[in-house]
């Protein structure tokens, strides 16, 4: 799948230790997955918060490179910098808002490649954009955000409309297009989820909301 598989992420070490930078280079290709979505009115911001992220913690890596050599590194040195004001500061607030973004889009590629469907519109992506927007992001979100997004599900692309935007525009079968999103999931979860058990362990999750 052109977007998707573009950058290859590294495989997750056995020490779940992420470096910053090829993690950095390999999600700054994500960002335009949202244009594939469509409502520039709802996804044009949730875009321009996921590059203005990966900006924030560029800019901090970029500062020491050897300081913040893996995204845990990040999180310890920022800890002991900013005192009371973390978790709320820095690239380890960039960084929770970030993988929160790279949730909604895994778990929505997800229930698309687990063929979860509405059967009377079996080629509307609602159910698995609804799935995504629940477990991702719609505790973090306020009640105008939450109306916002949940108006903006019935505008959404065709399944078949988003699947070819991902090939950027060239027609392939399904079945291939599926396999692909299964490839990237499978290269890009392990490191989500490596990145949530951190901030759960380091007790740097956040619950307010935007």
């Amino acid at each position: 799948m052109a977007l998707l598989l573009e950058h290859e992420f590294k495989p997750l070490p056995a020490d779940k230790q992420i470096e910053t930078l090829p993690f950095l280079e390999a999600v700054a290709h994500l960002p335009p997955f949202f244009d594939c979505l469509g409502t520039p009115i709802v996804y044009s911001p949730v875009k321009a918060d996921l590059t203005g992220n990966i900006k924030k913690i560029r800019a901090v890596y970029d500062s020491n490179p050897a300081k913040f050599k893996t995204l845990q590194n990040i999180l310890e040195v920022e800890r002991e910098m900013h005192g009371s004001a973390w978790p709320k500061t820095g690239a380890t607030l960039a960084l929770m808002w970030l993988k929160r973004g790279l949730k909604f889009m895994l778990v929505l590629l997800q229930s698309i490649s687990d063929g979860e469907r509405d059967e009377e519109h079996p080629n509307l992506i609602r159910v698995n954009a609804m799935k995504a927007y629940e477990i991702a992001l719609k505790k973090y979100h306020g009640w105008m955000l939450q109306k916002l997004f949940t108006g903006s599900v019935y505008a959404l692309p065709y399944k078949s409309d988003l699947l070819k935007a991902l090939e950027k525009g060239k027609e392939v079968k399904e079945e291939e297009s599926i396999e692909k999103i299964h490839q990237f999931l499978s290269r890009v979860t392990p490191i989500l989820d490596a990145i949530y058990e951190m901030y759960t362990k380091m007790n740097a999750e956040l619950s307010y909301k935007a």
